[in-house]
């Protein structure tokens, strides 16, 4: 990788103001100042301004989305998952691995990791997603039992069974365990049996659970471990 494409992925920076820093002996690689752009690298550490810079291959971040933001990379009339971290990562071509409704909270990951994104999104690899639900209705026998068997939804596809069991807020509280992503599967479910979801928040992504600490509209970087986990389901 050239020295200027290397700085300006790692310091979150233009391609031209990372040129501008190398020629003006503000970057050393491998403790000498160099003041060529164009030098290929080859593993030698590089700091900027005496700050050392790690360059990511690739990033993924734990987000908790706030009500009333959408899923996606970008929108012409809505504020994005992706708006929401463009300050800390400008430089990145990021996108949710997954979705959440736009009234939906908790967890979205983010990543420019297309590969890492389809293995966690594919089918087959039935990831597992947890989820808290207030409901305008007490829960029921009937729909954890249905659950479990796998709901057939008012247009004839049938879900592949989920753990469903009580929530801690109260009768009308629930949590949802899906392996699949169905558009609005979840209040689709709960509609078999007409109950309607008031809240949806979703709280892991296979072994990882949304950092508490985090609060709507807070994110952080995925550790290695966490994301080890995360492969794993």
């Amino acid at each position: 990788m050239r020295l200027d494409r290397y700085v300006a992925e790692a310091a979150q920076i233009s391609r031209a103001d990372a040129k501008a820093a190398v020629r003006a002996g503000r970057v050393r690689v491998a403790g000498e100042v160099c003041r060529q752009p164009q030098r290929p690298l080859a593993g030698e550490a590089v700091a900027l301004d005496g700050r050392p810079l790690a360059h990511e291959t690739f990033v993924y971040l734990m987000l908790d989305k706030p009500a009333g933001v959408v899923s996606a990379s970008a929108d012409g009339r809505c504020t994005t998952v992706v708006d929401l971290v463009r300050g800390a990562y400008p430089r990145r071509n990021l996108f949710p691995a997954g979705r959440l409704d736009k009234d939906s909270t908790g967890f979205v990951l983010l990543t420019d990791d297309g590969a890492f994104a389809h293995d966690i999104l594919s089918p087959a690899k039935h990831v597992p997603k947890t989820y808290e639900v207030l409901l305008d209705t007490p829960l029921t026998q009937a729909m954890v039992e249905g659950f479990s068997a796998g709901v057939t939804l008012a247009d004839g596809q049938t879900m592949r069974p989920a753990q469903l069991s009580p929530g801690t807020g109260g009768a009308c509280s629930a949590r949802v365990v899906l392996t699949q992503g169905v558009y609005h599967q979840i209040k689709r479910m709960f509609g078999v049996y007409g109950a309607g979801v008031v809240a949806l928040r979703r709280t892991a992504i296979g072994g990882l659970a949304l950092d508490g600490t985090l609060g709507p509209g807070g994110f952080r970087p995925i550790t290695p471990d966490e994301l080890r986990r995360l492969r794993e389901g």
